[in-house]
């Protein structure tokens, strides 16, 4: 499978995973199949909660963020995107994590705002770098292991404090370089746990074991080692990008970005072909605090295909 077909899967499937996964955060499990029991039969992209069809979360606009940044600076600019993210922050954004809220407007510098969220609140291993991530997957995935590993730890940094949050991020970055090389990213896991800081290298290599369920999660899946690993779960026990989506759903909770998380890992394993149109043709990106931009399924095409040209 070409690159682009890959670069675009990620980048598209993981917004769609958002988009459809927003109307039933913080819900019980199954309520996405109770609401639509026959899979393919339409109708699933259906707002509520605030959303409208199609529409996109925080978890896509800060990724949106992220690639307009590394496009814009051609370079990896981390004061760039804090930034950025500051100006979205600042615009009163539909939804937006506390933590980040915090970190982005505490009036501290970029390389100190997260440390010192983190140093007061001793809590900052929360999903919401993982679940920005899809692009700067992307960007990066033609610089090798180390570079993308470490790409997404600097990032994640601007507003997560633990080393948690960074590698969890490391890890869905190579996923996504593992699964550019038309390689499997499930079996290339031990490799890349081999590359997690040793204090955080046991926790996720229980969570993304092929004998790990959901069920057995030990924190809400707002917590990025639950919310990785229910990613990868949903894409070990499933046999394509929309039997994956509905999976992740289904598991309740934090919906909106463990589904944001499968989508891009299953549409990079996929490709954009396997999204289904139903689907990725209603997206539309809010950019508030961005003189009302909204992107369209077009404008994430354009998008992931530079990411993917310009990478580093």
């Amino acid at each position: 499978m070409k690159r682009a077909q890959r670069a675009a899967g990620a980048v598209v499937g993981s917004a769609v995973g958002d988009a459809l996964g927003a109307p039933f955060e913080f819900g019980p499990e199954g309520a996405f199949s109770a609401r639509f029991p026959v899979p393919g039969a339409g109708g699933e992209m259906c707002g509520g909660g605030g959303w409208d069809p199609g529409e996109a979360t925080d978890d896509t606009q800060m990724a949106v963020l992220v690639a307009e940044s590394l496009l814009e600076r051609g370079e990896l600019d981390l004061p760039d995107i804090f930034t950025r993210f500051q100006r979205w922050a600042a615009a009163d954004p539909k939804d937006i994590g506390l933590q980040t809220e915090d970190v982005l407007t505490n009036g501290m510098p970029w390389d100190l705002a997260a440390a010192v969220h983190f140093q007061v609140n001793l809590r900052a291993a929360g999903n919401g770098a993982l679940m920005r991530a899809s692009t700067s997957a992307v960007h990066f995935a033609a610089a090798g292991r180390e570079a993308t590993m470490d790409a997404a730890r600097r990032i994640a940094a601007l507003t997560h404090g633990d080393r948690a949050a960074w590698e969890g991020t490391a890890i869905f970055h190579d996923l996504i370089r593992v699964t550019f090389e038309d390689s499997d990213p499930l079996t290339a896991l031990p490799d890349i746990l081999a590359h997690v800081h040793p204090d955080h290298r046991d926790r996720y290599a229980t969570v993304l074991s092929p004998d790990w369920h959901p069920d057995r999660a030990t924190e809400f899946n707002g917590a990025v080692w639950p919310c990785l690993g229910s990613a990868v779960w949903a894409l070990r026990t499933t046999a394509g990008f929309e039997d994956a989506v509905r999976a992740a759903i289904d598991l309740g909770g934090d919906t909106d970005t463990v589904a944001a998380v499968t989508g891009g890992l299953a549409g990079a394993y996929y490709g954009l072909d396997a999204v289904p149109a139903r689907w990725s043709e209603p997206l539309h990106v809010p950019l508030p605090g961005f003189d009302g931009r909204v992107l369209r399924l077009a404008d994430l095409l354009h998008l992931a295909d530079r990411l993917l040209q310009e990478g580093s």
